[in-house]
């Protein structure tokens, strides 16, 4: 573990500790970039057709949340196996950054789905009449009122999307798919370096930090009832 203090260390394995960070951030960014063109309108669309909702639709509602639900459940390992064929058919690969992408994207839809779900669920009833009173469209009130008054719980939750599909490219490096996880694999287990591993630990950890604390200020920044 001290060997990570010593030059002799950073001049070996720096270059590839810092390709790695760069290949998790990558990983991460896009992914979550994509999963939320997904989960995003997937989670609009659960709020409106509820009962309750603007535009309420029992088969819709009930089929969409059954997606959901079985997304959520399955555990991402065993996902990103069951992917690989379909994986392997839309990136022309099931490993590396772009054999990562595909699953973690599904993974993390749901997620952000029944997220956005939530954030939205949360505002207040009697603005979304107001608005309807007033003759907005199904388009504006979600653009104008359900995302604009949801949008501190919805940064945080995106944070917590953040830091799960951290997670997750970790797990995603058991399967090859480079990154900080992939190194701590290879080199903290496959070639007994410890250090290396340790390493990928506590620059994961200071990633997490850094997201939550970052999402966690934003959010109250906008928040109107602080204000």
């Amino acid at each position: 573990m001290a060997e990570i203090f010593t030059a002799a260390f950073w001049a070996e394995y720096g270059g590839i500790l810092a390709e790695g960070v760069w290949d998790t951030l990558l990983m991460t960014g896009l992914s979550t970039l994509l999963a939320y063109l997904i989960g995003l309108p997937m989670g609009v669309v659960m709020i409106l057709t509820q009962p309750h909702g603007i535009r309420p639709n029992r088969a819709v509602n009930a089929v969409l949340g059954w997606v959901i639900n079985i997304g959520r459940s399955l555990p991402f390992i065993i996902l990103m196996i069951a992917l690989f064929p379909f994986t392997k058919l839309v990136v022309g690969t099931k490993i590396g950054i772009k054999g990562a992408v595909v699953p973690l994207v599904v993974s993390a839809a749901p997620f952000i789905a029944r997220m956005v779900e939530t954030a939205l669920s949360e505002v207040d009833a009697g603005v979304i009449e107001a608005a309807q009173s007033m003759g907005a469209s199904t388009f504006q009130i979600v653009w104008k009122v359900y995302l604009p008054e949801a949008k501190p719980s919805l940064i945080l939750g995106g944070s917590v999307v953040l830091i799960a599909i951290v997670g997750y490219t970790a797990m995603a490096g058991i399967m090859g798919a480079g990154g900080l996880g992939d190194l701590a694999i290879r080199y903290g287990h496959q070639r007994h370096v410890p250090s290396v591993m340790w390493v990928t630990v506590i620059f994961l950890i200071i990633l997490v930090q850094v997201v939550q604390s970052v999402f966690s200020r934003l959010s109250v920044r906008i928040d109107k009832r602080l204000k």
